[in-house]
């Protein structure tokens, strides 16, 4: 108060040589705050000039620089010390330095506050096309390559390799989904109107059957059942039954959902392939945002590794499912478009192979021994398929364990549903080498698993 310090002490510390033992003189106040400043070579001599007043009693007034101070309760019996005009010129110096720390701190708060809303809210907004979003540029990374070479057959037009790409991948998409669609519902049907005329006949089991460990016994007693009596089956499992169309009908929605994302993906692909040029600058400058001067590096290594999962592990996963689709259809397997349909996702969590085990089941149950031999070389041909193609095809990108696959793909099943199953490995294995990449360096990353 006009230069004088009320209630309490005052530890001041000043450099006993400028620049030698120290350079700023400290004070710290009454309640323990600290203030600092630099003083200069004088700052020795400064604080020599703060005095020591005799403490005041209680009740009696101090004239201080002709204004009189009469200590409150709170101040009484504290000493006063008298401190120079300097040093209390540092100490508002400070405050007013504080004061301006904190309200920038306070304001890039609330820009910070401002933008993660902002960023929330488009998110929200964009939430239900994400998934589209992701998919197209994952399936524009991994075609790019060839996209390029199309693109030098067609004389360098970019748009119309763009969409000789984006047609052939619809054609592939959508004739055999019309395919595994037409024999479904050409099977439902045939069911049922066995059903209704009575004519449905199961052939008994086999001998052997019954002697199966844990699922004999009761497979072989359903089986009996169902060879001669199926009505009564079908009548004992009605609630089951009932139970469970709903759920089919939800599946069914949800796999021509699916089916219509992917189409929609293929054209999100299109476009970025078109555009092939812009895409590509934006996508350095975020890297360079993100991770600096090894933005290149790191946009190189995410590159590569969606190029390595989607070849190497969805790519072999469809390969040997149209293998498979075509050994179920030749079998004459019922339900063969179901059936491929399941080998698919099993074959994207690298379980294509355990899945096979049914059908040769049931092909060596109600097929001659030859026709079941041949079935049985064939689903060995397609479950031993990926030891052959996964080497080449992965050998062109970067390696991932397979267990980082996996989880990506039944968390990403879990949390989007049958795309997240596909679009799921593909992110966790990005997330996974770029994480490396943060620890050791994007080249030995590149190479490591």
């Amino acid at each position: 108060m006009e230069g004088v310090m009320i209630g309490g002490f005052a530890l001041i510390a000043a450099p006993a040589e400028y620049r030698v033992t120290g350079v700023k003189t400290l004070i710290v106040s009454y309640n323990g705050i600290v203030y600092q400043k630099d003083l200069g070579p004088d700052a020795l001599n400064i604080a020599k000039k703060i005095g020591l007043n005799k403490p005041v009693r209680r009740g009696t007034a101090q004239t201080i620089n002709g204004s009189r101070t009469i200590p409150t309760k709170q101040h009484q019996d504290r000493s006063l010390i008298r401190i120079p005009e300097e040093l209390t010129m540092a100490i508002e110096e400070s405050l007013n330095d504080n004061r301006i720390q904190v309200r920038r701190a306070l304001e890039i708060t609330i820009h910070v506050g401002l933008t993660l809303l902002l960023a929330a809210a488009c998110l929200l907004i964009l939430r239900p096309f994400l998934p589209l979003v992701v998919w197209g540029i994952v399936i524009a990374i991994a075609i790019y390559p060839a996209y390029r070479k199309l693109q030098r057959l067609v004389g360098g037009r970019g748009t119309l390799a763009a969409v000789l790409f984006a047609l052939i991948f619809l054609a592939i998409l959508i004739v055999p989904v019309a395919l595994l669609t037409e024999t479904m519902i050409e099977g439902i049907g045939t069911l049922s109107a066995h059903i209704k005329d009575g004519t449905l006949s199961i052939p008994p089991p086999p001998a052997n059957v019954g002697s199966w460990p844990l699922i004999g016994p009761p497979l072989a007693k359903s089986w009996n059942m169902a060879s001669t009596n199926l009505t009564g089956l079908l009548n004992s499992l009605s609630p089951q039954i009932r139970a469970l169309v709903p759920g089919l009908l939800s599946a069914s929605a949800g796999i021509g959902l699916t089916v219509l994302q992917f189409v929609l993906s293929i054209v999100v692909a299109g476009v970025l392939l078109a555009n092939a040029s812009g895409c590509a600058t934006v996508s350095r400058s975020l890297a360079s945002r993100l991770f600096g001067n090894q933005g290149p590096e790191f946009e190189e290594l995410a590159g590569s590794t969606i190029q390595s999962v989607t070849n190497g592990i969805l790519g072999v996963a469809v390969i040997q499912t149209i293998c498979a689709g075509l050994g179920f259809l030749v079998a004459g397997l019922p339900g063969a478009g179901l059936w491929t349909l399941v080998f698919l996702f099993a074959a994207v969590l690298q379980l294509g192979g355990p899945i096979l085990i049914l059908p040769v089941i049931y092909v060596f149950a109600i097929a001659s021994t030859t026709k079941a031999i041949l079935f049985l070389i064939w689903c060995l041909f397609v479950a031993l398929m990926d030891n052959v193609l996964k080497p080449m095809l992965l050998g062109r990108g970067v390696a991932v364990p397979i267990a980082v696959v996996f989880m990506g793909a039944i968390g990403g099943f879990v949390a989007v549903g049958i795309l997240g199953l596909f679009l799921g490995a593909i992110v966790l294995s990005v997330g996974y080498k770029l994480f490396l990449a943060w620890l050791e360096g994007p080249v030995q990353a590149k190479q490591g698993i």
